[in-house]
């Protein structure tokens, strides 16, 4: 087996490549491979201690991507099928010949770079998800600051009342137990419950002390309004507003 080791790195030195590492020792391999991340494993099935079906079961806690750069080495025709099932790319078989090593090592190596960039573009692709999905949400945010501080300057009142619905919408929403999306959604879209108030005239919405019959009727219509203000975004901020049946509650 040393004498099939030092065969394989002549022969691999004597075709250019120049940063080659090799062990006799099974168990070697798993943290050489987690120190170094080899692009390439020749990998004996047939070694005392651990086989390389072994090897390759430790192997695939490191590959992270689901690709085992490992290309194996047997002499025995049936391990070849198993290899390959256990997650080998290639094999090459024994006695080694020059032109078929290369030939694999040479193809191996170029499977492995188009990984990589497969992974670092998807990373990259991921990213750019992530970047265009904060964006978005920035812009649905800052929708929903824009017409509350339009509410806000119409009514005062209804200014300090949206902020204590949105503490009080969080602490519920934690307290049943929804998961950390829906609560973060809820407590930047209640704010809106009361937007359709700025359709109501002042001297309703403004008005100290009681209603009257028609004076409340005209103040319930902010449902309403709310929902024809809110109307079908795509938003899912947006989307927790009133629906376009809102009843409104009673008004004193």
């Amino acid at each position: 087996m040393p004498a099939n080791v030092l065969l394989l790195e002549r022969m691999l030195r004597g075709a250019g490549y120049a940063s080659i590492t090799s062990t006799t020792d099974s168990g070697d391999v798993f943290e050489l491979h987690r120190v170094n991340f080899y692009d390439l494993i020749l990998l004996d099935l047939k070694m005392p201690g651990m086989d390389g079906f072994e090897v390759m079961e430790r192997l695939k806690e490191l590959e992270t991507t689901s690709y085992l750069p490992v290309l194996v080495i047997t002499a025995e025709p049936d391990h070849k099928l198993r290899a390959l099932q256990a997650g080998a790319k290639d094999f090459i078989t024994k006695p080694f010949d020059l032109a078929e090593v290369l030939a694999r090592v040479e193809n191996m190596l170029y499977v492995r770079m188009l990984n990589k960039q497969l992974h670092h573009y998807n990373d990259v692709l991921e990213s750019r998800v992530r970047e265009r999905t904060a964006e978005l949400q920035e812009s649905s945010l800052e929708a929903i600051f824009t017409m509350t501080r339009a509410a806000e300057h119409k009514d005062v009142d209804t200014g300090a009342h949206v902020q204590r619905i949105s503490h009080y919408c969080r602490a519920l929403a934690s307290m049943l137990g929804m998961d950390e999306e829906f609560i973060e959604r809820i407590c930047f879209a209640s704010p809106m419950h009361d937007i359709g108030k700025i359709g109501i005239p002042d001297n309703v919405l403004l008005k100290p002390g009681s209603f009257t019959p028609e004076e409340a009727e005209v103040m319930k219509g902010h449902t309403s309004m709310g929902a024809k203000i809110l109307g079908n975004s795509n938003s899912r901020h947006l989307q927790m507003g009133p629906p376009q049946d809102a009843t409104a509650c009673p008004v004193n």
